[in-house]
C-alpha cells in the first residue's frame, strides 16, 4: 500500500468534510453557496472559483477522485514537495475551470446576442434567464435560444476532477513507463500513451456532449484543461528548472 502524503489526507479530508456538510445542512444551499456557477448567473460568487473543487455531485463521485488523489497525488507529492504540489493542484483546477467556462461562453453567447438583437435588452435577457420564464409575445425561435442560453446560464461545476487530472498528468510526466489503467478498461497502458489517447477521447466526448459510461453532466473539457495545465507544469519544472536532487522548494 502507498502511504498518503500529508498533504494529500488533508485535501481528501477538506472534501470529505465539504462532502458532509453538503448532506448535512442540504445540497441546494451548499451547492448555491460553493458550487461553480455561470458567471451571467445571479448565483454566481468569486469564492466559487476555488470552492467548486471540494464540492462533489455524489458518493461515488466523490470516492472515485479521492482515490485517484491518493494513488496519483502521494507519488508526486513525495517527489515534488508539499509546495509545488499543491501549486500543480490548484492550477490544474484553475486551468479546468478556464477551458469549461470557455466552452460554455462560446455556446451561450450567440443564443444571448440572438435575443439581443430580437429586441431585448441585456437586463431584460438576465430576468428572464433568472425567473426561467419568456415574456408574451416571444416567437418560437426566441423561446429556443431563451431555453438554451437558460441551461448554459443555471449549469453548475462541482469536483476535484480537473485538479485530479492535472496531477494525473504530472505524474506520466514524472513516469512515462508507468502503466496505467481504467478501472472499467483493465488493460495497462504506459502512461506516455494512456494519458494523450485519455485527452484526445476526453476531447471526443466533450464535442459530441457525450460520456463512454453513460454519465450525464460530465464537464470533459475540464478534465481536459486541467491535465494540459497540471501536465504543462510539470514539463517545464522537469526540463528548464530542476535536477533530480531539487524537487523540493
Amino acid at each position: 500500500m502507498i502511504r498518503i502524503t500529508d498533504t494529500v489526507k488533508h485535501l481528501i479530508i477538506i472534501n470529505v468534510i465539504m462532502f458532509i456538510g453538503t448532506m448535512a445542512i442540504g445540497g441546494n444551499t451548499f451547492y448555491d453557496w460553493f458550487a461553480m456557477h455561470f458567471p451571467k448567473n445571479e448565483d454566481f460568487s468569486y469564492w466559487q472559483v476555488i470552492t467548486h473543487m471540494f464540492m462533489h455531485g455524489g458518493f461515488m463521485h466523490l470516492a472515485l477522485n479521492m482515490f485517484g488523489l491518493w494513488m496519483f497525488g502521494t507519488p508526486v507529492e513525495q517527489v515534488l514537495g508539499s509546495k509545488r504540489f499543491l501549486f500543480i493542484y490548484f492550477s490544474a483546477g484553475l486551468g479546468a475551470l478556464a477551458l469549461q467556462l470557455g466552452e460554455y461562453y462560446f455556446r451561450f453567447m450567440p443564443y444571448f446576442n440572438e435575443l439581443m438583437a430580437s429586441g431585448y435588452s441585456k437586463s431584460e435577457i438576465l430576468q428572464m434567464l433568472s425567473t426561467a420564464r419568456g415574456v408574451n409575445g416571444m416567437s418560437s425561435i426566441q423561446h429556443q435560444n431563451l431555453q438554451e442560453a437558460f441551461y448554459l446560464y443555471s449549469v453548475i461545476m462541482v469536483g476535484a476532477s480537473g485538479c485530479l487530472m492535472g496531477i494525473l498528468a504530472a505524474f506520466g510526466i514524472m513516469n512515462p513507463e508507468a502503466r496505467l489503467m481504467l478501472i472499467f478498461l483493465p488493460i495497462p497502458v504506459k502512461a506516455k500513451y494512456f494519458i494523450p489517447a485519455l485527452l484526445i477521447i476526453e476531447t471526443i466526448m466533450g464535442l459530441k456532449g457525450q460520456s463512454i459510461f453513460g454519465g450525464a453532466n460530465i464537464a470533459h473539457f475540464a478534465h481536459v484543461g486541467g491535465a494540459i495545465t497540471g501536465g504543462f507544469i510539470m514539463w517545464y519544472w522537469k526540463k528548464n528548472q530542476f535536477n533530480q536532487n531539487r524537487w523540493d522548494l
